[in-house]
């Protein structure tokens, strides 16, 4: 059920350059009163506004093209030692108009043979944070969030930049590092890359009205992640830990896609919805010890039927509405105490659930993976209440999984899609 908040440390691999750039300028803000949100990303031709050292961008993708040099990495979850050529992509400075206080990475990539990829981010003056280490499956490399990351400035929460109470970032910049083993001719493919900041008010917000989507529901598959608890402990035993994975699921078969029978044959065959398992094996992050590594799950999503996903943050359940009367159904993480939300019989410090509608009195429809069996998955709750648990609990975090054939709504002047 939950995603745990924990704090992750480690040490952080070093390729490339590290320290401040004089191109970022700092800021301080004592309070935040509007929900501020800004998401930025390049794919396709846009990759070219970046800066390459060792990469080039070929067919819409950022690759590996003449490595730059290698290191070795030690795989702190097995493996042992082995050298790496790496490549860097680095992304131009982003300025979202506002003193940001997180930052949540993103992006859409296949890592074919032994090869992976690292995602790291830097505010003002500060050194690079690592915000995952990436591959698709877990054959070559244990996939994994780096503990450790904290100083002055702010520190990573598994996968979020938290900027340290009282500092605010103006700029954000990101810096791809590609590897594959030395002397292979792997390479990633990354499609897109991209990150969400916010500075978000600590204040409940104030309810919206029903939208454009009251008396819309779309047609979601429904999975439990109950019916697979105690299976598979190395990757958290089902059950409570896998919402994120089930419903990342939900909304991949939503789209008539997802892996492949041949892909989960390593599944036991008496366990019902086998992709399940799949997905939680393949969205396992080694250092948090769990399935809800935000990114790490539409990284997942990504692999199948050429979805295009990334993380973001809402600023309502109008916004949703907007998705939703678009045809896409949304992942989103909440927390709340029992008896607080109409509809949901539960207590849960972190919940991943797919919004997959709305009733005609503007009521949320959910997807909900905590329910004893997949009939029981489908269920109507209170809209305020919900809203208000999503917005405060995440901060409005929403997984976006969609068909490129299908559009986004239009995005609002600060665009947060």
């Amino acid at each position: 059920m939950k995603r745990r908040a924990v704090l992750i440390g480690g040490a952080v691999l070093a390729a490339g350059v590290t320290g401040g750039d004089p191109a970022f300028a700092s800021t301080r803000k004592a309070t935040v009163d509007t929900r501020n949100i800004a998401y930025r990303a390049w794919s396709g031709a846009d990759l070219g506004a970046g800066a390459t050292a060792g990469t080039t961008v070929a067919n819409g993708t950022v690759v590996l093209g003449e490595p730059v040099g290698t290191v070795d990495y030690t795989d702190p979850y097995g493996g042992g030692t082995r050298t790496y050529e790496f490549g860097q992509w680095t992304s131009p400075v982003v300025e979202p108009g506002f003193g940001l206080t997180q930052l949540i990475a993103s992006w859409n990539a296949a890592t074919p043979g032994g090869s992976w990829l690292q995602v790291e981010a830097r505010g003002p003056g500060t050194a690079w944070y690592v915000l995952g280490r990436w591959a698709a499956d877990d054959t070559a490399l244990h996939r994994t969030s780096v503990a450790g990351q904290s100083d002055p400035n702010g520190r990573v929460d598994v996968d979020t930049f938290v900027a340290a109470s009282g500092v605010t970032l103006a700029s954000w910049q990101l810096r791809l590092t590609l590897y594959r083993p030395a002397g292979s001719t792997d390479s990633p493919a990354v499609r897109s890359l991209g990150a969400v900041a916010s500075a978000l008010p600590t204040k409940k917000p104030t309810a919206s009205a029903p939208g454009p989507a009251a008396g819309t529901v779309l047609d979601v598959p429904r999975y439990s992640q109950e019916i697979h608890d105690g299976q598979y402990p190395q990757w958290d035993g089902g059950g409570e830990a896998w919402c994120s994975p089930t419903s990342t699921s939900m909304v991949v078969a939503y789209w008539g896609t997802g892996p492949t029978p041949a892909d989960y044959a390593w599944v036991d065959p008496s366990y019902a919805d086998p992709w399940v398992d799949h997905a939680a094996r393949n969205t396992y992050d080694h250092a948090y010890s769990g399935c809800g590594n935000w990114p790490f799950n539409t990284a997942h999503a990504a692999r199948f039927g050429g979805l295009a996903t990334f993380v973001t943050r809402l600023r309502s359940l109008t916004e949703a509405e907007l998705f939703v009367q678009a045809g896409i159904p949304l992942v989103v993480s909440v927390s709340f105490r029992k008896g607080e939300i109409p509809g949901l019989d539960y207590a849960t410090n972190g919940h991943l659930l797919v919004i997959a509608g709305f009733a005609a009195d503007g009521s949320p429809v959910l997807n909900d993976p905590y329910s004893p069996d997949d009939a029981a998955v489908r269920k109507t709750v209170g809209r305020a209440e919900f809203e208000a648990a999503w917005l405060t609990g995440s901060g409005g975090t929403t997984y976006v999984i969609h068909d490129p054939g299908t559009p986004l709504p239009p995005a609002p002047g600060q665009a947060n899609w």
